[in-house]
């Protein structure tokens, strides 16, 4: 039985990145609850800056403020870096009310 999911997605990373200093306890499949440090997250997905071993294809479920918990995939490592993969698209109006949350000063914030 592999706990690695085969993605069959395209590769998203040109979405708009948004900086945020968010901590997190992942539960991450087959590793159980890890620390992570989210350094910018998109509509498609985040990357953390702490990361340490995983494969392309593992699973995670976090927590963010308005859409919840929801499941991701690791797509990316480098050095302490790893991106992941929403599971699922976050609509529009959510995804902005996030980032309200997440990003503290408003210099950073979109203005919509």
């Amino acid at each position: 039985m592999t706990l690695a999911s085969h993605l069959s997605v395209t590769d998203q990373r040109a979405a708009i990145r948004h900086p945020v200093d968010y901590q997190v306890i992942a539960e991450y499949f087959g590793r159980g609850d890890i620390a992570f440090h989210v350094s910018n997250v998109s509509a498609n997905g985040f990357m953390i800056d702490n990361a340490s071993g995983g494969s392309r294809g593992d699973r995670v479920i976090v927590s963010f403020p308005v859409i919840g918990r929801i499941e991701a995939y690791l797509i990316w490592t480098k050095d302490n870096r790893a991106g992941f993969q929403f599971e699922r698209i976050i609509r529009v109006d959510d995804f902005l009310e996030m980032i309200d949350q997440l990003q503290p000063n408003p210099r950073l914030r979109r203005r919509h």
